[in-house]
């Protein structure tokens, strides 16, 4: 092999590996930012990971939810009407947040079970469901369109009786 032809082969494979090794940096850098969804029964059969950040969804359960009066400290359970997780959330909820309707929450699944949320994400308008929430239920072997109707008929409820509480 002429001299020429060793040093373009050199040069190939030394872009091949430099091009290899920023790949392999840029992949590991975004493992860790990667939030993966997972619904009230996987997370009870153990099949979401501890410690590390997940996105968790479901219905907020009817009566569930407990605030602390001296600080922002909220608990709830999330449901998908097989299973239930419980949330914990410090910090202010979502104005659209409320019994029945659908929710995801961004947090660290703790080895007791729970859900240490850092963030909570609210249904926009009463016909939503998170495209997560449906699909865990139809995978479950319910329609996400009964829980729809069920949410709307939780939230005209609650409206009617805070609204009684405010008269």
């Amino acid at each position: 092999m002429r001299a020429r032809r060793r040093q373009k082969l050199f040069v190939v494979l030394g872009l091949v590996a430099l091009v290899a090794l920023a790949v392999g940096l840029t992949l590991y850098a975004l493992r860790s930012n990667i939030n993966l969804f997972f619904s009230p029964v996987q997370i009870v059969a153990g099949e979401a990971p501890l410690e590390r950040q997940i996105r968790a969804g479901g219905m907020v359960k009817e009566g569930s939810v407990t605030r602390d009066p001296e600080s922002l400290d909220v608990t709830f359970t999330v449901t998908d009407y097989v299973e239930d997780v419980r949330v914990r959330y410090s910090g202010i909820l979502p104005d659209l947040f409320r019994e029945g309707q659908g929710v995801v929450v961004v947090g660290r699944l703790q080895p007791e079970g729970w859900v240490r949320a850092d963030k909570v994400l609210a249904k926009h308008d009463e016909n939503y469901m998170p495209p997560e929430v449906a699909e865990a239920l139809e995978e479950a072997g319910y329609a996400p369109e009964d829980y729809r109707d069920k949410a709307a008929e939780v939230g005209k409820r609650l409206d009617a009786e805070r609204r009684a509480g405010q008269e």
